[in-house]
């Protein structure tokens, strides 16, 4: 791996872990979600640096060029991150749903009530 591509991606590594930090700092991104933005950067960044544990990987794999394996392996852990945010997406839809229901019920008994003479 030559050596300007391991400045590059250490450099994009160490920009992804900036940015997760500042948006944590910021209060725009909780922390129980930021945990695989961080294990992906640190992971990218210590391959990127230790460039005989990379060669090492993408021959246990079967990748000739070093720099193609941390690049498969970065867009691995992003896909991980867009699954678990599917997830969570998910999840929060189904409980909209739910709670958009709960108000519909108590709407209609607020009015009812107001309906009724006493």
């Amino acid at each position: 791996m030559t050596f300007r591509v391991t400045i590059a991606a250490a450099l994009a590594a160490l920009i992804l872990l900036a940015v997760v930090f500042e948006l944590i700092r910021s209060r725009r991104l909780q922390e129980r979600y930021a945990l695989l933005w961080l294990l992906t950067g640190i992971v990218i960044f210590v391959l990127a640096v230790w460039r005989s544990l990379l060669g090492r990987a993408s021959d246990l794999v079967g990748i000739a060029y070093p720099p193609s394996a941390l690049f498969i392996l970065a867009a691995f852990f992003i896909l991980l991150v867009l699954l678990h945010y599917s997830t969570v997406i998910s999840r929060l839809s189904e409980q909209n749903t739910a709670l958009a229901q709960r108000l519909a019920i108590l709407e209609s008994r607020l009015r009812e009530a107001e309906d009724r003479p006493d």
